[in-house]
């Protein structure tokens, strides 16, 4: 991941910045696949969602100069479903962990922190969408822990590519699929 100005200038307080041997405008690294990057309103924290290979899908919560671990720590395993060949298993000294994960994928993508007054039951909500398992997921958040997880339009049977909370605080959802939709979801 990597950390720029507005105006595409590398920042100096970046951690690689006086590193021969890297790049400057890395951010952190180890990284397989970043799906969505949502800012937490509560802990003012950047989280990130991404694929794992055949499992190991990921939320992060993304720390300066941190290595995520991919492709030495996973808790996947390759496509072929072998161990994937540089892993030295799901947890490497050295490396962070993944603050949740799941074992078999569900193709994680965008998502969005619910921080609304307009559905008081989604409080402290993280909403992703799935892409293989076709729903739309929601974590209840405590603080950096995932207490619980709900799956939610899955009767839909269509990928889930995006999630937004709209200023009116109704969810927006993009479905991928030749006719697409911009779903609004809420609460009855």
């Amino acid at each position: 991941m990597v950390r720029l100005t507005a105006d595409g200038e590398i920042p100096q307080d970046n951690p690689f910045v006086d590193r021969k041997n890297a790049r400057a405008e890395i951010w952190a690294y180890g990284l397989r696949n970043p799906q969505g990057v949502a800012f937490n309103p509560w802990t003012q924290q950047i989280w990130e969602s991404e694929h794992g290979a055949r499992g190991g899908d990921e939320v992060n919560i993304i720390e300066k100069g941190k290595n995520y671990g991919w492709p030495l720590a996973t808790w996947g395993v390759d496509y072929s479903g072998e161990k994937v060949p540089e892993s030295k298993g799901g947890e490497v000294e050295g490396t962070e962990q993944p603050l949740f994960w799941w074992k078999v994928s569900p193709a994680i993508s965008g998502m969005a922190f619910y921080n609304s007054a307009k559905f008081p039951m989604w409080k402290n909500s993280l909403f992703i969408g799935a892409l293989k398992q076709q729903s739309l997921i929601r974590l209840t958040i405590n603080g950096e822990k995932v207490i619980e997880q709900e799956r939610l339009l899955e009767d839909r049977h269509e990928r889930i590519r995006d999630v937004r909370v709209g200023p009116d605080g109704f969810l927006y959802v993009l479905t991928d699929e030749s006719d697409g939709k911009l779903l609004k979801v809420g609460l009855k």
